[in-house]
């Protein structure tokens, strides 16, 4: 068990670039090569649909509704939801997969919709987009009411077929580390059982 929790939580920023690129590389390419301008586009329509939510005056569950159906349509979720479960999604059965990728992907469209409601009253700037190594960076600001404005970064890549986001920094915290550190924890506590992890991950939501 030491062993494993060392090998889940141990993992750098190198790591991680390393991790997606021979991710990326073992899926097949797209027959167009995804483009700079293509990145922005849909950061645009990402950050455009985020603003309207937090500009509805809707009510905090059915702003998480829309977070959700956010997430759902311009995120790569089965990526993310892979990478956050890390090793363990290597004994996962497609039936724990599939369900794990569900419950997720409700989890983390509530806990960075908290996020994003944080934001009521301001709104997010979409302002460059640049190639790094297999995948585009595409920056933002986020400019808030009393508050000095910072960066929320979206990474985008075409290799799941379509043009998504794989990972999001907000003021430099890395969702894909942080999830993968809170879902290991949730996991470490239930003695491995992924069964066990994804009922408390469902009742967190």
């Amino acid at each position: 068990m030491k062993n494993d929790v060392t090998r889940r939580f141990a993992v750098s920023s190198l790591a991680l670039g390393a991790g997606l690129a021979v991710m990326g590389a073992s899926l097949p390419l797209p027959a167009q090569a995804m483009t700079q301008a293509r990145a922005k586009t849909l950061v645009d329509a990402l950050v455009a649909d985020i603003n309207a939510v937090i500009a509805s005056g809707k009510s905090e569950q059915a702003m998480y509704v829309e977070f959700e159906r956010i997430f759902k349509r311009y995120a790569d979720v089965p990526t993310i939801a892979r990478y956050a479960l890390g090793v363990d999604s290597r004994r996962a059965t497609p039936a724990q997969m599939g369900a794990f990728t569900t419950v997720f992907q409700r989890y983390i469209s509530v806990k960075y919709g908290r996020r994003f409601r944080e934001f009521i009253g301001g709104q997010i700037e979409v302002q460059e987009a640049r190639a790094v190594n297999n995948f585009y960076e595409v920056k933002s600001v986020a400019i808030l009411r009393g508050q000095a404005p910072f960066e929320v970064t979206f990474l985008v890549s075409d290799r799941s077929g379509k043009d998504l986001f794989f990972n999001l920094f907000i003021e430099g915290i890395n969702m894909l580390l942080t999830e993968r550190t809170e879902i290991g924890a949730m996991l470490d506590r239930r003695g491995g059982d992924i069964d066990a992890m994804i009922t408390d991950l469902r009742a967190a939501t």
